[in-house]
C-alpha cells in the first residue's frame, strides 16, 4: 500500500495542464470505503469432524474425507516420467489410508512406454499403450494414474483424455511428478482422484444440517446452481471453435457435487448458442443439466435456477437476459408447459482494475471481504467479494452483477450465499476467488475441448466439429477434477 501511495504522490496527476484546463481535479490519495468481513463457513469432513477454516484456508492431513471412494483394478502408466513410480504407489496408499480411501496394489505392474514410441505421433502412443494394457490380464482397469514426462500441456493430454473418458470409460488422473514428492502434493492428487471416483472430500456443515441456516433459500426449495462459461482460442488460434460449458449442481440439498456438459460452437462467438435445440428433440446443454438435477436429487424438478456466468462484459449484459436466459427458459417449457421456476442470474467478473487494501496495512484484505458501497454501482445490484487469501499484493475481488432475480434474495442473504460457493471446490483446501460452478465450467471446457484437433479445421470452413460424447460410464462424473 505505501508502494501505491509514493507512486501516486510522484506521478501528481492534478497537476497535469490538460486535466487543469478541463476543470478536473484528482484527489491526492485513494478512496476510502468501508467494508465487512463475512466469517467462514464451518466445514465437516469424515467421522463427524467439524472445522472452521483459518484464513481461507484448511488442512485435511490426518482427516478423513466425508465421502470416499473405492480404488480397485487399477494401473500405473508411464510415459517416461523421471519418478520411483514404486515408492510413489506406496506413498500414495499410505497417505489413502489416513484419509480413509480405500486403495488396492495395481492389478499389474507399472505399464512403461517402449522408448521407440516415444518420437512417434501422440495418438500413435496413446494406441500402443492401450495395446499393452489390453494384453496384461485381466485388462479393462477401472482407473488409471498416467505419469506424464511433461506438464499437462504435452502433446499427449488431449489424445489420451479422449481414448480413456470418450472411447473406452476409464477414470484417469494424469500427473507429472516431481522427482521427490512430498504428503500435500500426494493429499492434492487423492483429493481429485476421490471426486472423480465419485466421492466428496468436505462438505459445508449447513449442507447436512435439516434446515439450513446459511442456506435458507437455496436449502428448503430444490434448486439447481448453474456455472456458465466459453473458452476461445488461444491467439493466434482465432479460427478455433469456442467451446462452451455448463456445470450443474446434483444430489439437492449438496451444493458441492457437479457434473459438467461442453458443447463446441462458432470462432469467437460469447454468447452459448446450444443451450436450447428445438429441432426434433432438445439435446441442447441445459437439458442434460435439468434432468441430471432430477434424477440425482430424488426425482425432483428444480423450482429455482440460479445461473453463474463468467466471461461476458457489461455492453453484454443485455444478451445475456435476452438470448441466454430465454433459450434455458424455452428449455424448461420444451421439457413441462407448465414448469415454471424462478430464476435468479449473476455475472461474475475478474477481468477489472479494482483493488482493496487495508488502510495503515501491509496485509491483503482478509478472505471474505465484502464491499457493496461507494465504489458500487448506485442503483444495479452488484457488489465486490475477496473470499480468497492471495499473496501480498495480489489479491483481486470478484465483481458479481445480479442482472435478474425472481428468487428475491437480500443483499446479505447473497453474499453469504456467494461466499459459502468459495468453500465448496473439491480440488483444495483452500477458498477460491470465485464460485465452485465457474471454476469448474472453466476446468470443463479446457479439458474436453483438448479432445478434439481443431488444427485439422479446413481453411474457411464453417462447419464446427462436434465435440465426442463421454462414455456413459464418467458421463456424470466429476470427471474435470
Amino acid at each position: 500500500m505505501s508502494i501505491l501511495n509514493d507512486a501516486l504522490k510522484r506521478t501528481n496527476y492534478d497537476s497535469d495542464p490538460m486535466v487543469k484546463a478541463c476543470g478536473i481535479s484528482i484527489a491526492q490519495h485513494f478512496t476510502q470505503i468501508e467494508g465487512r468481513v463475512l466469517p467462514a463457513p464451518k466445514l465437516k469432513a469424515g467421522n463427524g469432524e467439524e472445522f472452521f477454516p483459518r484464513n481461507g484456508r484448511w488442512n485435511v492431513s490426518k482427516k478423513k474425507l466425508i465421502r470416499t471412494c473405492s480404488v480397485n483394478k487399477w494401473a500405473v502408466v508411464n510415459f517416461s516420467a523421471e519418478c520411483d513410480v514404486h515408492g510413489l504407489v506406496q506413498e500414495l496408499k499410505r497417505i489413502a489410508t489416513e484419509m480413509g480411501i480405500k486403495i488396492e496394489y495395481p492389478y499389474c505392474d507399472v505399464i512403461e512406454e517402449s522408448p521407440s514410441a516415444r518420437r512417434a505421433p501422440a495418438s500413435r502412443r496413446v494406441d500402443e499403450m492401450f495395446a499393452k494394457i489390453n494384453s496384461d490380464p485381466p485388462g479393462d482397469p477401472k482407473f488409471l494414474l498416467c505419469l506424464l514426462p511433461v506438464r499437462k500441456n504435452c502433446e499427449i493430454y488431449g489424445p489420451w483424455k479422449r481414448k480413456c473418458l470418450v472411447e473406452c470409460g476409464i477414470f484417469i488422473q494424469c500427473l507429472a511428478p516431481p522427482r521427490k514428492v512430498n504428503d500435500q502434493y500426494l493429499i492434492n492428487v487423492l483429493l481429485k482422484i476421490n471426486d472423480k471416483l465419485g466421492g466428496l472430500n468436505t462438505l459445508l456443515q449447513c449442507e447436512l444440517s435439516p434446515a439450513p441456516a446459511v442456506l435458507p433459500i437455496v436449502g428448503k426449495l430444490p434448486t439447481i446452481i448453474l456455472g456458465m462459461y466459453v473458452s476461445h482460442g488461444q491467439p493466434g488460434q482465432s479460427d478455433r471453435p469456442s467451446t462452451a460449458a455448463v456445470v450443474n449442481s446434483r444430489e439437492w440439498p449438496l451444493i458441492s457435487k457437479y457434473r459438467a456438459t461442453v458443447h463446441t460452437q462458432s470462432p469467437k462467438l460469447e454468447m452459448m448458442s446450444s443451450l436450447f435445440k428445438p429441432w426434433g428433440k432438445d439435446d441442447g446443454l441445459i437439458r442434460e443439466s435439468l434432468m441430471d438435477f432430477y434424477t440425482s436429487s430424488g426425482n425432483r424438478k428444480p423450482e429455482q435456477i440460479i445461473i453463474f456466468r463468467d466471461g461476458v462484459s457489461e455492453s453484454q449484459f443485455t444478451q445475456v437476459i435476452n438470448i441466454e436466459l430465454e433459450q434455458i427458459i424455452e428449455a424448461c417449457k420444451f421439457l413441462d408447459e407448465t414448469w415454471e421456476p424462478k430464476f435468479t442470474v449473476i455475472v461474475a467478473q475478474k477481468n477489472h482494475h479494482t483493488r482493496f487494501f487495508q488502510a495503515q496495512s501491509p496485509d491483503n484484505v482478509p478472505p471474505g471481504t465484502v464491499v457493496d458501497k461507494e465504489v458500487c454501482h448506485p442503483k444495479n445490484f452488484d457488489f465486490y467479494m475477496c473470499a480468497h487469501a492471495g499473496m501480498i499484493g495480489t489479491s483481486r475481488p470478484t465483481h458479481y452483477h445480479v442482472l435478474h432475480d425472481e428468487i428475491g434474495f437480500t443483499a446479505d442473504e447473497l453474499q453469504e450465499f456467494v461466499h459459502s460457493l468459495s468453500y465448496v471446490y473439491q480440488r483444495s483446501t483452500t477458498a477460491i476467488s470465485v464460485v465452485a460452478p465457474i471454476m469448474y465450467a472453466h476446468l470443463a471446457a479446457a479439458q474436453v475441448g483438448t479432445f478434439v484437433m481443431f488444427e485439422d479445421m479446413s481453411a474457411g470452413s464453417i462447419l464446427v466439429p462436434e465435440l465426442p460424447r463421454l462414455h456413459e460410464n464418467v458421463r456424470s462424473s466429476m470427471f474435470f477434477c
